[in-house]
C-alpha cells in the first residue's frame, strides 16, 4: 500500500515537473527595429493646405488667398503637391459674412463641401470663421444694417466693429454656437481656431474687451465645442488665460518668421512670441492640445530679396535655422504655408523640420512569449522613443494582429498613447487571444489605428510596414 502511494507521488511529481520544465523552456523574443529618416505623413500634424487641398495646385509666386469661398479645383486623382509636402491637414478660413448671410440663416454647404473633399484627399479640415477681414469684407451686411457704420471701437481708426457693443457677442456668439452644435466632433473636423475679433480673426483688439464681452465670445467656442480641439490664437493675458480656464485647448499665430518684416524695432519672433507663451499661460499647453503656427508671408517670400516684393526678406540659411529651431522649442505640430511654394535649396531644412514636427514614434523594442494558448493572454514589453516635440493628440488605439493563411485577428490594447510626451514611453501590456483561435503558426504585428474600423492609421519611423500600414515584429505559435 505504502509502496502504490509512492509510486502515485512520483507520477504526479513527474508531471508536474515536466509541466514546469515546459513552462520555463518557453523562450521570449525580443526584437528590435531599424529606425527610419523617412519623411512621414501622418494625421494631425506636419505642413497643411490652405484654401486648397493635396492634389490642388499651390499658388504661384510668394501671394495667397483666403477668407472667401473656396474655388474648386479640377483634381485628377493625383494627391501628390508638386513642389509642397504632402500634407494630412487641409485649413479653410472663411469670413463670417458668407455663412450666416441672412440672420440665422446658415450656409452650411460651404463647409459641407470642404469636409467632403478633405475627406477625399486623406487630409482633415482645420476650421476658422473669422468674423470681418481688411478691404472690403466686412461683417455681414444684416450685422452692419442693425449696428450702423463704420461703428469704430472708441477712440480706434483700425477695428471694424465695436466688439463690445452686445450685439456683437450674441450676434456672432450665436453662429459659433450653432456651428458648435452641427459639427462638433465631425470626424474629419481637425480643429477649430477660436477667433473672436480683428481683421482675418488674428484677434488683435481683445486686451480691449470687456470681461463681460470676453466670456461671452470664448463660452460660445467652449461650451459647444466638446470633442474637436480648440486652437486659441495668442492674443493677450486675460483672453488666453480665460481659455484656459475653460477647456483644454492649444494655441496659434499668424507671422511665424517674422524678424523684421514691420522694422526692426519690435517683431513677433523676438519680441512678442516668447514673452507671450510665457505671460499668457500659454507654455504648457502643448502637453494636451496642439499648437498650430503660421507663416509671415511665405517661406518662398523669405527668400525673396528684399524690395522686390511686399513680404520679401532676404533670409539667410542661418535665419531660417533659427525660425524653425523656435518651432520646435514651442513645440509645433503643425504649420500653415499658404499653400506656396517652398524654394528647392531649402527643402534638406524643411524635411529636417517635418522630421521633427508633432509626434514621430519609433518602437524600439517589443518582447513577447513563443507561444501561447487560445482564451490565454498574450503578455508583451515594449518601449517607444517619440522623436517629435510634442505628443498624438488624437485617441488612437494601440493594436496587436496575428495573421496566417487561416486567420487574422486584431486585438486592442489599453494604451493611451496621448500620453506619450517627447523622449522614452514605456508600455508593458497584454491582450487575450480569442478561444476560437486556430493552432499555428502566426505573424505577430503592430499598429497604431483608428477607432472605428481598427484600420492603420499612423506611420511609424521603423522598417517593415506593410501594404496595409502594419509592421511586422515576429512569429508566435497558438498551440
Amino acid at each position: 500500500m505504502k509502496m502504490k502511494k509512492s509510486l502515485n507521488f512520483l507520477i504526479v511529481f513527474y508531471i508536474l515537473s515536466t509541466i514546469a520544465v515546459e513552462v520555463s523552456a518557453q523562450k521570449t523574443i525580443k526584437i528590435r527595429f531599424n529606425e527610419t529618416d523617412e519623411v512621414l505623413t501622418n494625421p494631425g500634424i506636419g505642413f497643411m493646405t490652405f484654401q486648397r487641398f493635396n492634389g490642388d495646385d499651390i499658388n504661384s509666386g510668394v501671394g495667397w488667398t483666403e477668407g472667401k469661398p473656396i474655388d474648386y479645383q479640377k483634381y485628377d486623382g493625383n494627391l501628390e503637391n508638386k513642389n509642397y509636402p504632402m500634407t494630412s491637414i487641409a485649413y479653410f478660413r472663411i469670413y463670417w459674412r458668407y455663412l450666416e448671410p441672412e440672420m440665422g440663416r446658415y450656409n452650411w454647404p460651404l463647409i459641407d463641401e470642404a469636409l467632403k473633399t478633405a475627406h477625399e484627399r486623406r487630409q482633415t479640415l482645420l476650421l476658422r470663421i473669422a468674423p470681418y477681414g481688411g478691404g472690403p469684407e466686412d461683417v455681414p451686411g444684416w450685422y452692419r444694417s442693425m449696428v450702423g457704420g463704420p461703428d469704430l471701437w472708441p477712440g480706434q481708426t483700425k477695428w471694424r466693429v465695436d466688439a463690445n457693443d452686445p450685439r456683437y457677442a450674441e450676434s456672432f456668439g450665436k453662429f459659433i454656437t450653432s456651428l458648435g452644435k452641427r459639427y462638433d466632433g465631425h470626424p474629419d473636423l481637425e480643429a477649430v481656431d477660436l477667433a473672436i475679433v480683428g481683421f482675418w480673426g488674428e484677434g488683435a483688439g481683445s486686451a480691449m474687451l470687456t470681461q463681460e464681452t470676453r466670456e461671452a465670445l470664448v463660452n460660445a467656442y467652449t461650451d459647444n465645442f466638446k470633442k474637436t480641439p480648440l486652437i486659441m490664437l495668442l492674443t493677450d493675458e486675460k483672453t488666453n488665460k480665460y481659455g484656459l480656464s475653460k477647456s483644454t485647448v492649444g494655441w496659434r499665430v499668424d507671422c511665424i518668421g517674422d524678424l523684421g518684416f514691420w522694422g526692426k524695432e519690435w517683431t513677433h519672433m523676438y519680441d512678442y512670441y516668447p514673452q507671450g507663451i510665457i505671460n499668457f499661460g500659454m507654455k504648457d499647453a502643448w502637453k494636451k492640445a496642439p499648437v498650430s503656427l503660421e507663416v509671415c508671408g511665405t517661406i518662398m517670400s523669405w527668400k525673396g530679396k528684399k524690395d522686390s516684393c511686399q513680404y520679401c526678406q532676404g533670409y539667410t540659411p542661418e535665419d531660417v535655422d533659427y525660425i524653425i529651431d523656435e518651432t520646435l522649442k514651442w513645440h509645433i505640430s503643425s504649420f500653415n504655408n499658404k499653400s506656396s511654394g517652398i524654394p528647392e535649396e531649402w527643402r534638406p531644412k524643411i524635411d529636417h523640420w517635418l522630421r521633427k514636427m508633432g509626434y514621430r514614434f519609433v518602437l524600439r523594442s517589443f518582447s513577447y512569449p513563443e507561444f501561447v494558448a487560445p482564451d490565454e493572454k498574450l503578455d508583451f514589453k515594449s518601449w517607444w522613443d517619440n522623436k517629435g516635440v510634442a505628443p498624438i493628440y488624437k485617441k488612437f488605439l494601440l493594436a496587436i494582429r496575428l495573421t496566417n493563411e487561416k486567420r487574422s485577428e486584431v486585438m486592442i490594447t489599453d494604451a493611451d498613447i496621448t500620453t506619450w510626451l517627447p523622449g522614452d514611453n514605456l508600455y508593458d501590456g497584454a491582450v487575450f487571444v480569442p478561444l476560437d483561435m486556430p493552432s499555428g503558426i502566426y505573424q505577430l504585428q503592430i499598429g497604431i489605428v483608428d477607432r472605428q474600423s481598427h484600420e492603420p492609421k499612423v506611420n511609424l519611423a521603423i522598417e517593415g510596414r506593410d501594404t496595409e500600414g502594419w509592421y511586422s515584429v515576429g512569429k508566435i505559435e497558438i498551440k
